[in-house]
């Protein structure tokens, strides 16, 4: 049987459908008008997520592999399910979204089945022979590196917040296939508890405060937090913070760290390499504060202030608690 067809690997969280599952159909449609091929979504998650949006939003068919054992994030389970379906189903091509879980779920994936993956796309295009070129950042962002995978399926993850969702059809047919899991338990593992340093999702916020080396210890990251506490916002940082043990990943923006796109980034004693300027450089505005006037950050930057961010931040605290949330 010859692999037919592009199948987006949904993602749940929280009980429902993540919306990096919509940016994906998104990509899926533009790739199935050149292919002439059916799109369809694979579900794999607990009892109660629903997903006719799947539909609405492009899948032909969703397949739901229903089950209350996929409330965690268990890599094996999940791996093991998918790769059987994927066996039974022979999709030509497969999209999974690069956040946390995606990026752990699939090599391990591609890995079963014997097949490449190209990870963190940036864009997918359709060659003349109908395969899928999978287009990601090389060297530091300077270059473009276009992949083509010559086994099937080919396999790509595609960095948050990269594409525009599809479009809801509320007409849509709704077909949705519930399914048993090929495989429900797995001795070897057991997932006791789940830690995490996230009071927010940093990917949805839209004021992000970002720290950066000019942070002298983690101490001092508390007036990082009290700025994005007085304007609405959330607290990032960039790999150096994270490299040197101040902060954990969840909190990094940059190449390597999360894609964000909020409507105020104000960057704060952050440079401006091009693995952090990947991360943010697309967000609505830009407020950089660094006291290197020559720092790359302010290429960008559509205000710019050079000064100590150990004066700057305590006094835009206080002139700024008098005020309004920026919402």
């Amino acid at each position: 049987m010859d692999n037919v067809g592009i199948l987006v690997l949904a993602e749940h969280k929280n009980g429902s459908i993540h919306k990096i599952s919509y940016e994906l159909l998104g990509k899926a449609k533009e790739l199935a008008k050149e292919l002439h091929e059916p799109i369809s979504c694979l579900m794999v998650g607990p009892a109660g997520i629903d997903l006719k949006e799947l539909n609405q939003r492009g899948a032909e068919t969703v397949y739901y592999i229903k089950s209350d054992v996929f409330s965690n994030p268990e890599e094996y389970l999940y791996k093991k399910n998918i790769v059987d379906f994927i066996n039974e189903h022979k999709p030509k091509m497969v999209l999974i979204g690069a956040t946390n879980f995606g990026r752990s779920l699939a090599p391990r994936i591609a890995a079963a089945l014997k097949t490449g993956l190209t990870a963190d796309c940036t864009d997918l295009k359709i060659d003349e022979d109908g395969n899928l070129i999978q287009i990601r950042p090389a060297f530091s962002d300077n270059i473009l590196a276009h992949i083509k995978t010559v086994t099937y399926p080919q396999i790509a993850t595609i960095r948050y917040k990269e594409f525009s969702e599809a479009e809801i059809d509320v007409d849509a047919k709704i077909n949705i296939v519930e399914m048993k899991p090929y495989m429900d338990s797995y001795p070897q593992s057991e997932i006791l508890r789940i830690f995490s340093d996230e009071k927010d999702d940093i990917t949805e916020a839209q004021i992000v405060v970002a720290a950066g080396r000019a942070i002298r210890k983690k101490e001092d990251l508390k007036m990082i937090q009290d700025l994005a506490d007085t304007i609405g916002g959330v607290m990032g940082a960039s790999r150096a913070l994270v490299d040197a043990g101040m902060v954990s990943s969840a909190f990094q923006v940059g190449y390597s760290g999360n894609r964000v796109k909020p409507k105020v980034y104000i960057a704060c004693g952050i440079s401006g390499a091009p693995q952090h300027l990947a991360g943010m450089k697309e967000s609505g505005t830009i407020i950089a504060i660094n006291s290197d006037p020559s720092a790359p950050i302010f290429s960008i930057a559509d205000y710019g202030y050079v000064g100590d961010i150990y004066e700057i931040i305590p006094q835009l605290i206080r002139d700024l608690s008098q005020e309004e949330p920026w919402n």
